[in-house]
Parts: structure tokens; sequence; C-alpha cells
């Protein structure tokens, strides 16, 4: 069986004409958590949208593999059900549903889950969202949208859970809890790429990092390489 929860080979993609993905190629562990790093325009959010095929992004060439099985190009809904869910940059709930509505609009049950993500479940992850489960998600606060947008991906029972920018735009006490949550889901054996741009959020989260710019994967290494060689961070994102 792979030990690769999801491997990424020599993928590329294109916005009409414009080469925007260069032969990005990296893999994530089971039950591992890989930091995707970069400036601003790197090519992060990008590649998670490749590789769930939104919009217009689609991969021209490579191969996503979960756990051995070629997924490059399903259909968004065929992606998720086989067991990759995004927590997308900027939340995107439905805003007309409430809290419960916009669970269970992701709800899917998977075999061999263990006790799998339900309502409940989400609910004793984040109280506060049990606490608003009749509230009209667009009446939310920042950080309570951030919750749901994670609460809905793990109701999909991800094999492979995508999380893009999940700070973005929170105060620092928020930034701390988010980074609790995910360390408590990586702590129960979920697999997960988290895109940020809080360097030292994916530091203290990640085993493994992978920093992109222009579209190219740049490095590839532990976190623990990271932390010992700032020249690393300099070169790459521009932080000394």
């Amino acid at each position: 069986m792979a030990t690769e929860a999801l491997d990424i080979s020599g993928l590329d993609a294109y916005y009409g004409d414009s080469h925007v993905l260069h032969a990005v190629s990296f893999a994530l562990k089971g039950g591992r958590l890989l930091g995707l790093l970069g400036r601003n325009g790197a090519g992060k959010t990008t590649c998670m949208a490749t590789i769930m095929v939104m919009g217009f992004l689609k991969p021209r060439r490579g191969s996503i593999s979960l756990y051995g099985e070629n997924v490059a190009g399903l259909a968004p809904d065929a992606i998720a059900r086989k067991g990759i869910c995004l927590v997308p940059q900027g939340r995107r709930m439905f805003r007309t549903l409430t809290v419960r509505e916009n669970l269970m609009v992701a709800a899917q049950a998977r075999k061999a889950a263990g006790s799998g993500w339900s309502i409940d479940r989400v609910f004793e992850l984040f109280p506060r969202l049990a606490e608003r489960a009749a509230q009209l998600a667009g009446s939310l606060s920042g950080g309570e949208q951030q919750m749901l947008a994670i609460g809905r991906a793990l109701m999909g029972n991800p094999r492979v859970l995508l999380m893009d920018e999940p700070s973005e735009g929170l105060a620092p006490q928020l930034v701390a809890e988010v980074g609790r949550t995910i360390a408590q889901l990586k702590a129960e054996g979920q697999s997960i790429v988290l895109v940020e741009q809080n360097i030292k959020l994916t530091l203290d989260l990640a085993d493994d990092v992978v920093i992109m710019n222009t579209g190219r994967v740049v490095f590839r290494g532990s976190a623990n390489e990271i932390k010992l060689d700032d020249a690393i961070v300099s070169q790459h994102l521009g932080v000394f």
C-alpha cells in the first residue's frame, strides 16, 4: 500500500495560455502535515485549486495520486468523494444557510473512517458553532466563519485535508486557536497540506515543508531543517 497519502508529480497547469504551475512535485505521507510556503503569487493557492480542479484550472500534465490512485482531472465532486477535502481561502460558506445547514451540505460517509466526522463531533471540536447552529453563516464573525469552513471540510471525512490560508485575516488569539485545532487534527492522524503565509504557525505544526516561487518548487525538506537554517527562509521567502 502506498505510504504517500498524496503524491503530486510533474504537475503543470495554465490560466488560458499562461503557464502557472511548472512541474510541481511533492509528497505528503499519511498522518503527517506538510506546510506549503511561498511569497504572495508564488502559486500555492493555484496548486490547491488545480488539485481540486476549481474554476478554469485543470492539470495539463502530471499526476495527482491519493494513496496510489491517480485522481488528476476528475470532477471536483468526484475528488471530494475519493477523500480530498479543501478548507478554501476566504472561507466561502453558504452565507444564507445556517451553520447546521452548511455542515449538512458537506456531509459524506466514508468506509473505514473510524468514528468518522458528524455534526455532533464538529460541535465538540468547535463549541461556538454548536451555540450558533441555527444562525445564518453570513452573520458569523470571521473566526467563527473559519471554524465553520474547517468543520464543513471535516464533514466530508477527508483522507487528505487541504487547508488554504486558515489564519488569514484573524486576530492573533484566533490564529492560536486555529493552530491548536490543526495540531489536534494532526494528533488524531489526519493527513494535512497547510498553505500559509504565517511562517511561524506553519513551522510549529509541520513535519515537512515545500516552498514555491513563481509556480515552481524551490525547496523540499523537513520543518526542522528550516528552523535550523535561517538562510533558507530569507532566500526563498524574503523574511529575515
